[in-house]
């Protein structure tokens, strides 16, 4: 008898530990229609990349688009002054929750509803943006994830170029003005004095303007470039790193891509990682989870991605030893 009293006390602790686990992987029990709130379509490999993960998020947690789920996509494709509108049109499907983009996105998915639940993701600092009140409340209906740890990161940006070029003494930093915000700016320029260099400051807010903005940096003999965290330098990263090598500047970005592009190096947050778990972020909100109380989250992957071969060589730069050890990637 006190084998089966013993055998049924285990029973039950397994069944107490287990439960919560159980419940926590339930698949959704009904259907759901979200919607996406975007600048550019995923017809763009990089853009391609984070749908990817967000999907992929998405299936983990049991939403199948096509079974259980309905996704509607839209796109502003550069039109920035179509982001109303179409957070208008996310609202009249009767979507369950809005999945918001950038800094604009997120701005007109708010002012378009204070009821439907919206988690951001690739916002570079909400507090400031006006987005919500705090990181640790949101204060409303949006909740999601920073794109970066905020404008304090552009003095490891500094550290950086100062490891490859050690006797630089100006650094050009390439920044976009409009929907900006100046705490990037100004953290440069006090983490540039504390490093001992001169920011050079250029603007480029069109494609048309990059070229005259290399050519200013050029003559005013700056020995190094810092991209500033832009979504306009995020879809011109290749123009970018290609007059960047053409004005034989060595440059740090903020998005891995822009190596990819031929850039030579970037410290970023892992993009698709974040996308990947704004899917979690959904998924408890659509289990009932209150969303003044999900905290923004911030990175937790940040990656230290060098272009050594081809961008290094040409360039003329040997990068130290102790930087490639500690790199999570050199592309070869």
């Amino acid at each position: 008898m006190w084998r089966a009293a013993i055998g049924g006390i285990v029973t039950l602790v397994l069944s107490l530990l287990v439960a919560p686990l159980a419940a926590e992987a339930q698949p959704p029990t009904k259907g759901y229609r979200i919607g996406i709130l975007g600048n550019a379509p995923p017809t763009i490999p990089a853009v391609a990349r984070l749908y990817d993960a967000f999907a992929e998020g998405l299936r983990e947690r049991g939403y199948i688009e096509g079974e259980n789920l309905v996704i509607e996509r839209r796109w502003v494709e550069g039109w920035i002054e179509r982001f109303p509108s179409l957070a208008a049109e996310l609202l009249n499907l009767k979507v369950d929750l809005i999945l918001s983009v950038g800094t604009l996105g997120a701005r007109a998915a708010k002012q378009a509803t204070t009821a439907i639940p919206i988690v951001m993701v690739y916002v570079s600092d909400p507090v400031e943006a006006g987005l919500v009140s705090s990181f640790a409340r949101s204060g409303g209906n949006l909740t999601g994830l920073a794109f970066v740890a905020g404008p304090e990161i552009v003095g490891k940006y500094l550290e950086l170029l100062k490891e490859v070029v050690p006797k630089v003494s100006r650094v050009a930093v390439l920044w976009n003005p409009i929907w900006y915000y100046g705490g990037y700016l100004s953290e440069t320029q006090a983490a540039a004095r504390v490093l001992g260099v001169t920011a050079q400051v250029y603007e480029a807010q069109d494609p048309s303007e990059l070229e005259s903005a290399f050519t200013a940096m050029t003559k005013a003999r700056a020995g190094a470039l810092l991209v500033l965290p832009h979504p306009f330098n995020f879809f011109h990263a290749r123009r970018i790193a290609e007059l960047a090598a053409k004005s034989r500047l060595p440059a740090v970005y903020p998005f891995r891509e822009s190596v990819e592009a031929g850039g030579l190096m970037a410290y970023a947050a892992n993009a698709p990682d974040m996308f990947r778990r704004a899917a979690t972020c959904v998924d408890k909100i659509l289990k009932g989870a209150n969303l003044t109380d999900l905290p923004i989250e911030q990175p937790t992957r940040f990656e230290l991605v060098i272009n050594n071969l081809k961008t290094a060589k040409a360039l003329g730069i040997a990068i130290p030893q102790s930087m490639l050890i500690r790199a999570d990637e050199v592309i070869r």
